[in-house]
């Protein structure tokens, strides 16, 4: 029998696999923040009807035995109903030079945008940001994404794709810097572009000051004790010589900044178990700091 001159394969069962990587999400929707609903709205634009549903069982039983990703490229081994896994590969649209430039001034507006980002959270309103500049981070058309498998099903993209997708959802829910990755742009370059408008002001500011005979005016000078005793017994320090202690706005910014690693499956991330311990930590040193014993 065949369909619109295609020939119609019987459902074939996969063959069991070991050492798969299982999602973590055991029914309903993929994803929980909405980067990672945004990513997996652009495979199911495909409209791929029962595939789809395969594709979600597929990553429900751990069919995907491993997943690379690289700048542009995402490849992935998929056990089937053949001895061989299949291979498969998602191949997304890096960012140009000049649109990379777009983004970098279009972010670096918001300092939060730069807070969060360099932080490892995605901000709410990146994509409203991105508006008018022509610049989209997530794939927004099917020809932003070229997907291939070395399986027989004539359907592009297959369930075998649609499993490594789902399971891509799961992990840029965990890592959102991976659709950066994606997109060509990595930690080092995303922190230079947020930063380089912000270090263009500060330079700005921080010119020597030119009199009228167009020479840089000198620095103040500061005085030396010149008592060796005074000097080497020294003195009491003024009142608020450390500055001010308070905790940080965004608690474990530094492990969320070194992000998650790669396909963790435990049923806590690793920032998340991270960050009650950091909160503590910097109640206790508040303690200290303020010369009181912790509660």
């Amino acid at each position: 029998m065949s369909w619109h001159g295609y020939p119609r394969f019987k459902a074939s069962a996969p063959r069991a696999a070991r050492g798969g990587i299982k999602a973590q999400s055991r029914h309903g929707d993929f994803g929980r923040n909405w980067w990672a609903r945004r990513w997996i709205a652009v495979l199911e634009g495909f409209r791929l009807g029962a595939r789809l549903a395969r594709g979600r069982s597929y990553a429900r039983r751990g069919q995907v035995l491993d997943i690379a990703v690289k700048t542009g490229v995402i490849t992935a081994r998929v056990q089937g109903s053949r001895p061989q896994p299949y291979e498969v590969e998602i191949r997304v649209k890096t960012l140009s030079k000049a649109d990379e430039a777009k983004l970098g001034a279009a972010l670096s507006r918001q300092a939060l945008f730069a807070a969060k980002l360099l932080a490892g959270e995605m901000p709410q309103d990146i994509e409203r940001a991105l508006k008018g500049t022509g610049v989209s981070l997530f794939p927004s058309r099917l020809d932003d994404l070229h997907t291939e498998c070395s399986c027989p099903d004539w359907s592009n993209p297959c369930k075998h794709i649609a499993a490594v997708y789902y399971l891509m959802g799961e992990e840029f829910d965990r890592d959102p810097f991976l659709i950066f990755r994606l997109r060509g742009i990595d930690r080092d370059r995303l922190a230079a572009l947020l930063a380089g408008r912000a270090h263009s002001a500060a330079a700005g500011r921080r010119a020597p000051a030119v009199g009228s005979m167009g020479r840089a005016a000198a620095p103040a000078a500061q005085s030396i004790e010149a008592s060796a005793a005074v000097f080497w017994d020294g003195a009491a320090p003024e009142p608020g010589w450390l500055g001010e202690a308070r905790i940080p706005p965004l608690a474990a910014a530094l492990a969320k900044r070194l992000g998650n690693l790669p396909f963790w499956r435990p049923s806590v991330r690793l920032a998340d178990a991270l960050t009650p311990l950091y909160l503590r930590a910097s109640g206790n040193a508040q303690d200290v700091y303020a010369r009181r014993a912790p509660e």
